[in-house]
């Protein structure tokens, strides 16, 4: 160890007591700095990861449009195609449009969707979200019915808060409203076909549970009327990071008659927004190191003042300028580890907390999740600790260099 760094060392538990204390209130600014960039940024990382698995667990990691026309009527083959494509797990038929429903206590107009519930179980995490009843569509007999009650109703699934909002649950009947496919110049009627509900699921998501419901993909093309077609097919990918990349190969794969859109474009000013919002907090913990760094530099001018004798001892038996310059250079890098340091313990720890006890909780209608989720990312805590550094570093420059052009006899003079 050089005499520098020893020097440093003892200037940093300076016996004097403003010294003192000040060197510590600037390694807890520091401290504070680091430590909510962290956890800020580990939070938006865990809020983006969050809503990204609960988004891909319901629609999908690809999806495939109709390109001029409104269905897509060759469904199988677009499905026998797309899952030869290696990286493809697997592929699903949906229709998906907006209906009215109605239960014996309430009405609502939701989005609908029609699946075929053993492929839907192979590209969703739909089966696993049921908190009741059956992921089934099997047909029971209508025991309600007036005209004969040996008519049989198909099952549904409808999303939790949707099921509270209608007052219904397992076994009971709700009503379904379409007008697809209506001339609407003709004094049309809404088609009507009566459901009970067979499951209740919760994705988590609250757009999702409060206004989705899912039929049988036989019963949505009778209700909407498109015959033996489908709006949609969707893919769910070995790897997610591979969407954007195999969208060209899956789009020639299908001669290009189809819209293939990845589902970081299907959602892109969700991710767009969080990626952009994390920046700006960035920025704002850069500010507050800054302002951290005015406070290393108060601290090690008022050291230098305070040391002026001791300078010009140095000096006098032989050091150089820049030995000098080390000194306080190293004072202000130690600010910066006792600080990047004490901020990754805080943020580790507070993150810990708010996993293990959900803390912070959130309105799930505005935010579509009901707790505050943290994932800590290496690469985030690097940048916050290096950028400290820097500042640190920049900060300690100025008083360590007028600390170097100290004067012997000026010190001698006084």
């Amino acid at each position: 160890m050089g005499y520098e760094t020893f020097i440093a060392r003892r200037y940093l538990r300076s016996g004097r007591f403003f010294i003192s204390v000040s060197t510590w209130i600037t390694i807890l600014g520091v401290t504070l700095g680091v430590a909510v960039v962290c956890f800020v940024m580990s939070m938006h990382n865990g809020f983006e990861s969050e809503i990204r698995n609960r988004l891909l667990g319901t629609t999908s990691h690809i999806s495939i449009f109709p390109f001029r026309e409104e269905l897509i009527e060759e469904y199988r083959s677009v499905i026998d195609k797309v899952q030869a494509v290696d990286g493809v797990v697997a592929a699903s038929p949906f229709i998906y449009y907006k209906a009215a429903i109605s239960s014996a206590s309430a009405g609502d107009g939701i989005m609908l969707r029609g699946i075929d519930p053993e492929l839907e179980s192979r590209t969703s995490s739909l089966a696993g979200s049921l908190v009741a009843g059956e992921y089934s569509f099997a047909p029971v007999i209508d025991v309600d019915s007036a005209e004969n009650v040996a008519d049989t109703i198909p099952g549904m699934l409808l999303g939790k808060n949707l099921a509270e909002r209608l007052g219904v649950y397992i076994g009971e009947s709700v009503v379904l409203y379409s007008l697809r496919g209506e001339d609407l110049h003709r004094k049309a009627r809404p088609r009507v076909a009566k459901f009970y509900v067979s499951g209740i699921f919760e994705t988590g998501m609250y757009e999702f549970d409060a206004g989705l419901a899912y039929i049988s993909l036989a019963s949505a093309q009778r209700l909407f009327k498109t015959g033996d077609a489908v709006t949609t097919v969707h893919l769910k990918l070995d790897d997610i990071y591979k969407a954007e990349g195999m969208t060209p190969l899956i789009d020639s794969v299908l001669e290009f008659r189809y819209d293939v859109v990845p589902w970081n474009v299907v959602h892109k000013n969700l991710f767009s927004w969080i990626a952009f919002e994390k920046k700006i907090l960035f920025l704002g913990f850069i500010l507050i190191v800054i302002v951290a760094a005015f406070s290393i530099i108060s601290n090690l001018v008022i050291l230098t003042m305070e040391k002026r004798s001791e300078i010009g001892i140095l000096k006098t038996i032989g050091s150089t300028p820049g030995s000098i310059r080390e000194i306080f250079v190293y004072k202000g890098m130690a600010i910066a580890v006792f600080g990047v340091v004490g901020g990754w313990l805080i943020a580790l720890g507070a993150a810990y907390a708010q996993n293990r006890f959900e803390i912070i909780s959130l309105p799930p209608d505005i935010y579509f999740i009901s707790y505050l989720p943290i994932e800590i990312h290496l690469i985030d805590f690097s940048l916050a600790g290096v950028v400290t550094f820097v500042v640190c570093f920049l900060a300690a420059l100025y008083p360590a260099h007028q600390a170097s052009r100290l004067w012997i006899i000026d010190v001698l003079r006084q």
